[in-house]
């Protein structure tokens, strides 16, 4: 992890599966300007030592390395991540905001709107022998549905190519935690508001399951990108650093 030059309410980025820190490169200039960023590395991507860890122990180890109080804006897995990390620590988790994230990533009996298991396990057998291939096939599915699908297709190659990948077992570890984890049952446990900022057509994480979670948690509120697929902050950079600056501020004057 990294500090960002910045000044006002402490607001750390998590990445999401797959990409590195590197993603939000055209929030960190908009959001620098009103907070102080924290840009989190995830274990065995860039430059951070691997370790094999749990979700619960990776959340610990996040906010040992955080202020309080401090907002967690979380991407995907990084949401999963953040969730986990507010309920290990309400008294210092002040905000959060989840970004393409729901609860629970793949199908359960009582909860369709997710990936089928199948998708995830194709994942897990082909990362170890083509890691790079994989994250390629990776970033056209969470571009899928967005109308400016390809423009951010080529942006995301480009950023694999010039970025170290992570490490088998990280994105190993990575699938093993979408696959195992629901929060479900545990939402009561949430403190803070959340902030939801969810594509409308993302392919990955359906809104369906973005507005379930909006509903679950207190004070939830979600806002909806049309046209949008799995990445929003990289389709609408502007929208997207507005609101979370709105609500960093917000969140701080509470």
């Amino acid at each position: 992890m990294r500090l960002i030059a910045g000044d006002g309410p402490d607001l750390a980025l998590i990445h999401g599966w797959g990409l590195g820190s590197a993603v939000w490169r055209p929030l960190l200039e908009p959001l620098a300007r009103s907070c102080r960023l924290h840009l989190v590395e995830l274990p065995g991507y860039g430059r951070t030592a691997d370790e094999s860890t749990s979700l619960a122990a990776c959340a610990e180890s996040l906010l040992a390395s955080l202020p309080a109080p401090v907002t967690l804006c979380g991407w995907s897995l990084g949401g999963l991540l953040a969730l986990r990390a507010a309920l290990l620590a309400p008294q210092q988790v002040g905000g959060l905001i989840l970004i393409g994230s729901t609860p629970c990533f793949v199908q359960r009996p009582d909860w369709p709107a997710a990936q089928p298991a199948s998708v995830l396990a194709g994942f897990a057998d082909r990362v170890g022998q083509w890691p790079a291939e994989t994250l390629q096939r990776f970033v056209a599915l969470l571009c899928q549905g967005d109308r400016q699908a390809r423009t951010l297709t080529r942006m995301l190659l480009g950023q694999l190519r010039q970025q170290p990948l992570p490490s088998p077992a990280a994105l190993q570890r990575g699938l093993e935690w979408l696959r195992d984890t629901d929060l479900r049952p545990l939402l009561a446990g949430i403190r803070c508001r959340s902030l939801l900022l969810h594509g409308a057509s993302d392919a990955l994480n359906p809104l369906a399951a973005a507005s379930w979670l909006a509903q679950a948690l207190p004070g939830g509120r979600l806002e909806v990108f049309p046209g949008t697929g799995h990445a929003p902050f990289l389709a609408d950079p502007a929208r997207c650093s507005e609101l979370i600056n709105q609500y960093c501020h917000a969140t701080r004057a509470h």
